[in-house]
């Protein structure tokens, strides 16, 4: 039975499907390793701190802006202008690719086509295991996902992204190396836990003075408990005169201490270059300055390079068709900071007005007043278009 939804958008081309009933050979790489990328089953993503760090990431990373340049494939332009694909925003496309690639620290990118075979635009892949296979010089890549499907598409019409790239020619390395901190973070978990219980229930231990079978000392322990604890009235410990030395037990179960759990987290946080400050959504100038710049931009470098590959030829590339990403970093400044930029902008006749306004997501002035580049007067420069208010464009300046 033909597949239909994302499988018939995305894996289209029937002489691909062809080559997996054919004879086919793993595609041999430097390294010696069988290039075959298995699913690490995300399993980090499942502890409550991993999640908030990597969704502090793909939340920056969702704010990028996509740019295309250059002229070529005009139609795919216009399409990817509007979205990746029919199915997402570039918001939510750029935050799964970065969730993908956190977990996995691999993640495809695959392109979307028409019934035609002509390319709409792209979509994030999350397979089960990855195979790269050659038939005919021409090197394949195989999906094969949870479901048990299997899908094989050529590799230069596929992009991966990776981190941790050591042992293998094309796949990142698993997130293994995590293992022993997130063991710690279930221990401190289960400690809490059993605390947390243990801190919410009451046990006794009493002499029997007078002999007693085992079963009449069993019904006399559950009257006492449920005289004295399933009782909200009672406010007084009642139990029998034949008990002696009674005695509470108080149990103290192991609870990670204040200096072992900030270790445990900046364990989290020095794997993948974040804070605290970054997860809660409180760092500003240099501190997310550097977060940035370790972070964000080389994520954004990557996904660049590798949607431009897999988008244009050699030749469109060389004649400067790429596909980029940016964001306006000074909006993530605190407003002090702003500040200071507009005043120093506005001083030294940096940028028009209307730049000045987008530091604080004001818009543009209208009837075009914002196209004012303001100056103090004594930093004029002295030239003959600044001597009757005009600027070498035409634009009119004005001293404070």
């Amino acid at each position: 039975m033909r597949k239909t939804g994302l499988f018939s958008k995305i894996f289209a081309k029937k002489q691909e499907k062809e080559i997996m009933n054919k004879a086919y050979s793993y595609f041999q790489t430097f390294n010696g390793y069988t290039p075959i990328f298995t699913s690490w089953g995300g399993a980090i993503y499942e502890v409550e701190l991993v999640r908030a760090v990597i969704n502090a990431k793909a939340t920056q990373c969702s704010k990028l802006k996509i740019k295309i340049e250059g002229s070529a494939k005009p139609s795919l332009t216009r399409k990817l202008k509007s979205g990746p694909n029919s199915f997402q925003t570039w918001s939510q496309f750029m935050y799964r690719l970065s969730t993908i690639l956190d977990v996995q620290n691999t993640a495809f990118i695959v392109p979307v086509e028409d019934e035609y075979g002509n390319q709409t635009g792209v979509y994030p892949l999350l397979p089960s295991m990855c195979e790269l296979l050659e038939y005919n010089s021409t090197v394949y890549i195989r999906y094969t996902f949870a479901t048990g499907d299997k899908e094989i598409i050529e590799f230069n019409r596929c992009g991966i992204l990776t981190k941790f790239q050591y042992k293998h020619d094309f796949f990142g390395e698993n997130n293994v190396a995590l293992t022993p901190t997130m063991e710690l973070i279930n221990i401190q978990n289960q400690g809490i836990n059993e605390a947390t219980k243990q801190g919410a229930s009451f046990r006794f231990m009493a002499r029997q003075v007078n002999f007693s079978n085992d079963e009449d000392l069993a019904k006399t322990g559950k009257n006492f408990t449920e005289q004295n604890f399933k009782n909200d009235s009672s406010a007084v410990l009642v139990f029998p005169n034949t008990w002696d030395q009674i005695k509470q037990i108080v149990s103290r179960p192991y609870v990670v201490d204040s200096a072992q759990m900030e270790q445990i987290r900046n364990n989290v946080f020095d794997y993948f270059g974040c804070n605290e400050k970054i997860v809660q959504n409180k760092a500003y100038g240099d501190e997310w300055n550097a977060y940035y710049e370790g972070a964000i931009e080389p994520f954004a470098i990557q996904f660049s390079e590798v949607v431009t590959k897999m988008t244009y030829s050699p030749k469109e590339r060389a004649a400067g068709n790429e596909i980029t990403v940016s964001t306006n970093r000074i909006q993530y400044w605190s407003n002090s900071e702003k500040l200071e930029l507009a005043k120093l902008w506005g001083d030294r006749g940096y940028g028009e007005i209307d730049e000045i306004r987008n530091f604080f997501d004001f818009g543009e002035l209208p009837d075009g007043k914002g196209k004012v580049i303001p100056i103090r007067g004594e930093y004029k420069d002295v030239g003959e278009n600044l001597n009757d208010g005009g600027n070498e464009n035409g634009n009119t300046q004005s001293g404070n």
